[in-house]
C-alpha cells in the first residue's frame, strides 16, 4: 500500500473507472453492450473500468447519453481524481532543496504560526505546500529568481537572505491588508498631524503603537511594527494599495527610542516627498539621494535645524546643557543625545542612563 509522507494511502485515491464499474454491474450491463452503446471499442470499456484510462469530456457525454447520468457526474469524478492524485505525487515530490530551504526559514515560520498565517501542527512536507500557498510560489526553490522580479525587487547585498526577505515581505502584505481603513492617503492632513505625533515621543511605550495607527489611519495609512529576522535587514516598508491607501511597516530590530523616531520620520519622510512609486522596501544600508532626504527630513522634524546648529556651535554637550537645550525643543532628552551620538559630538556609551529602550509588540 503506497503511502505519501503525510500519512495518506494512495488507495484512498478512487479512479471513476471504479464507479463506472460498480454501476455496470448493478444494472446488469456488460462492458460489451456500454461499448456498443457509446460507440467506442471494447477495450477502451475495459481500460477505464480497470482504471488504465481517463474519462474525457467527450466520452462523459457519450456516457450520459448510454446510461442517464449527467456528463458533468462523470466530468467532476475525474477532476476529482486528477486533482487528487496531483496532491499525493506533490507531497512525495518535494525535493531535498525544498527541504533544506523550509530547515532555514524555520524562525520566521515559527512567527507565522504564533500570529496565526500558518497553520500551528504542520510540519514537514505538508508545511512545503502550505508555505507554497502562502508565498504564491509552486516551489520554494523560485523564490530567488521571483524575489528579483517587479515590485519585489530585493537587494543583491550579502546581508539579504532571498528567502527570509521574500517571506516577510508577504507576512507585511497580510498584516497590513487585514486593517480596515476609509480614508485614502492624504498628504496634508499627514502634515497636520506631526505635531501631535511628535507628542507621543513623552509617551509611554504601550501607548504609542494604537496612537500611532489611530492617527495614520486618519491620514490613509495603514500602519503596523513587525517582527525583525536575521537576513532581512530592513528598517521599513511602505506600499501603495488598490484602495488608494498606503501601508507603513517599521520593523522591531532597533530598540533604542531616539532611532525608533528617526525611522520613523525618515519614512514619513519617503511618504511626503512622494517616493513611493508602487513599493520602497527602505534597506538599512541603502544610499542614494532619496535616502539622504529622507534623513534630512527626520533631522529636521525632531529638532529645528538652526537651534541644533547654534547648540552645536557653543561646543557644551554635558547632560545639564543636554536637557536645557532639549526642554526648549520641546523633545525628549534621548532623541538630542541620539543626534549627538550619531553626529559624532558625544560618544555613544555616554550618557546611557539618558537612553530609553522601546519593546514594541509586533501587530
Amino acid at each position: 500500500m503506497a503511502k505519501n509522507m503525510s500519512g495518506l494511502s494512495r488507495e484512498f485515491i478512487i479512479h471513476p473507472g471504479e464507479t463506472l464499474k460498480e454501476i455496470l454491474e448493478d444494472r446488469g450491463m456488460s462492458q460489451k453492450e456500454l461499448a456498443l452503446r457509446t460507440g467506442v471499442t471494447e477495450s477502451h470499456v475495459s481500460s477505464v473500468v480497470n482504471c488504465q484510462k481517463d474519462i474525457s469530456v467527450s466520452y462523459a457525454k457519450k456516457l450520459e447519453y448510454a446510461l442517464d447520468i449527467d456528463a458533468s457526474f462523470w466530468i467532476n469524478l475525474q477532476g476529482n481524481y486528477d486533482k487528487e492524485l496531483a496532491d499525493f505525487e506533490d507531497v512525495n515530490k518535494i525535493s531535498d532543496e525544498e527541504f533544506r530551504i523550509l530547515k532555514h526559514l524555520n524562525g520566521i515560520i515559527k512567527h507565522l504560526k504564533q500570529i496565526g498565517l500558518l497553520e500551528q501542527k504542520l510540519q514537514g512536507p505538508m508545511l512545503v505546500i502550505q508555505l507554497r500557498k502562502f508565498l504564491n510560489v509552486s516551489s520554494l526553490i523560485r523564490i530567488p529568481e521571483l524575489s528579483q522580479a517587479g515590485a519585489y525587487r530585493l537587494a543583491t547585498e550579502t546581508k539579504v537572505d532571498p528567502y527570509v526577505l521574500f517571506t516577510w515581505l508577504r507576512m507585511c502584505d497580510l498584516i497590513t491588508d487585514n486593517q480596515q481603513i476609509e480614508q485614502k492617503l492624504d498628504v496634508s492632513k499627514l502634515k497636520e498631524k506631526i505635531p501631535p505625533i511628535k507628542e507621543l515621543m513623552f509617551e509611554d511605550v504601550v501607548k504609542i503603537q494604537p496612537r500611532l495607527k489611530s492617527y495614520l489611519a486618519e491620514c490613509g495609512i495603514r500602519f503596523s511594527i513587525v517582527k525583525h529576522f536575521r537576513g532581512a535587514p530592513v528598517q521599513g516598508v511602505i506600499k501603495k494599495n488598490s484602495d488608494g491607501t498606503l501601508s507603513l511597516l517599521m520593523t522591531t530590530r532597533r530598540k533604542f527610542a531616539d532611532i525608533f523616531w528617526f525611522t520613523f520620520f525618515h519614512e514619513i519622510g519617503h511618504i511626503i516627498h512622494g517616493d513611493i512609486e508602487d513599493k520602497l522596501i527602505d534597506y538599512e544600508f541603502i544610499k542614494n539621494e532619496a535616502e539622504d532626504r529622507a534623513n534630512k527630513f527626520a533631522e529636521n522634524i525632531l529638532i529645528e535645524a538652526e537651534g541644533y546648529s547654534a547648540f552645536i556651535e557653543k561646543g557644551d554637550f554635558s547632560l545639564p546643557s543636554i536637557k536645557r537645550f532639549s526642554v526648549e525643543q520641546n523633545i525628549p532628552t534621548y532623541v538630542l543625545i541620539g543626534r549627538l551620538q550619531k553626529d559624532g559630538h558625544v560618544r555613544y556609551y555616554q550618557y546611557r542612563g539618558e537612553k530609553v529602550k522601546y519593546v514594541m509588540e509586533e501587530g
